[in-house]
């Protein structure tokens, strides 16, 4: 997906709602205890895409994501339009670090404005890390139902898909199954080698070791490793998004299990790859509000200005990762297309991933992760 995904897991504990409720609702102070800038953002209903001229005039917004070919992506088709339209000063940081949001909120120091995360840690963090997003701020009316959470928005939709070597396979593969077939498809094969394990490789494991996927949930990490374990020979691991396209530019792996976006990078760039969309898993990056943020409601509007339709197609047309509202209408080469996890050809072949099991179960799972990964 992205060029660095050094995403941390930690533990948690939970804000009471009279907690959370009072966060929200005194907009929070700065990191040095000055009260939060007046903002006029207009009367009547938010509208997603939409920013009041000048609303923001001096104020400066960090936005803060991983990286690449994606946060170029929403800068270009969001984030610097916001600032003109709005006014706000626009800086960009990254690549996003749990470790570096837990010591900012902890410091009461928080220099990150917005930040794209991923799901699963979003959904463990809210209330600890993350505060409670003002949806009298951020018009959620386009976003398809059951993406939407307490304290995140999705930033976009894609995918952890099954890239296969088009030169090499001339029989091609079809299945999880056949990514685990070292005898019937030789050769290495690329996986996620980080603590930011997301749904893709274990599912599949699972599946290729006789699981319905109807029953894959609660996940069996024994039965998982398993599985990993009759490949491991034949495994090397990324620990970036820009390194695992490179992994394919080069031929260096003949198979891989990568971010959607990545893959079509490579594809672009004249590798000779293609998805196998029965073998892939969707996943979504959130954007969220770190608790402490100097001024949340300018934060929630930039967001907000984030999920308009127009906004989402530049997205989708500048990274190839799927639009979150409904309305958009990329315009996209016949490249681009063909990893587009919400085009009715390739959606009913994506495994829906459990995102509640994986925000309830994110930090053991990578835990075990990370061990395997180290054996």
């Amino acid at each position: 997906m992205i060029d660095s995904k050094s995403k941390k897991s930690r533990g948690f504990t939970v804000l009471s709602l009279a907690a959370a409720s009072a966060l929200l609702l005194s907009a929070c102070g700065s990191s040095s205890g000055a009260p939060a800038a007046e903002v006029d953002l207009g009367s009547g209903p938010a509208k997603a895409g939409t920013v009041k001229a000048d609303a923001l005039k001096g104020q400066t917004l960090t936005f803060v994501s991983y990286g690449g070919l994606y946060q170029d992506g929403q800068m270009a088709a969001a984030i610097t339009p916001f600032g003109k339209e709005s006014g706000a000063k626009i800086l960009s940081d990254g690549p996003t670090e749990y470790s570096k949001i837990k010591a900012q909120v902890e410091s009461n120091n928080v220099s990150w404005d917005i930040v794209d995360t991923g799901s699963y840690w979003a959904a463990s963090q809210c209330g600890t890390e993350l505060m409670p997003l003002d949806l009298d701020i951020i018009d959620v009316s386009k976003v398809p139902e059951g993406l939407v959470s307490e304290c995140a928005v999705p930033a976009m939709q894609y995918a952890n898909v099954l890239m296969y070597n088009t030169d090499k396979y001339k029989d091609a593969p079809t299945s999880w199954a056949d990514f685990f077939d070292t005898a019937k498809y030789p050769g290495k094969r690329s996986i996620d080698g980080t603590e930011n394990i997301e749904a893709g490789i274990i599912e599949g494991a699972l599946i290729a070791d006789g699981v319905d996927p109807k029953d894959l949930y609660p996940l069996d990490m024994d039965r998982a490793f398993k599985k990993l374990d009759t490949i491991k020979d034949s495994l090397v691991y990324w620990t970036t998004g820009a390194q695992a396209q490179q992994m394919l530019e080069s031929g260096e792996v003949d198979m891989s299990v990568m971010w959607s976006g990545r893959a079509f990078g490579a594809v672009d760039n004249g590798a000779h790859y293609a998805p196998l969309w029965d073998a892939s898993a969707v996943v979504m990056d959130t954007l969220t509000v770190p608790k402490g943020a100097k001024n949340p409601q300018a934060s929630m509007a930039a967001i907000n200005y984030y999920l308009g339709a127009e906004q989402q197609a530049k997205l989708t047309e500048e990274t190839s990762y799927s639009p979150i509202n409904t309305e958009a209408k990329p315009n996209l080469s016949e490249t681009a297309k063909n990893f587009l996890i919400t085009d009715p050809a390739i959606a009913p072949k994506v495994l829906k991933s459990d995102f509640a099991w994986w925000g309830k179960n994110y930090t053991q799972v990578a835990e075990q992760w990370v061990a395997w990964v180290a054996k």
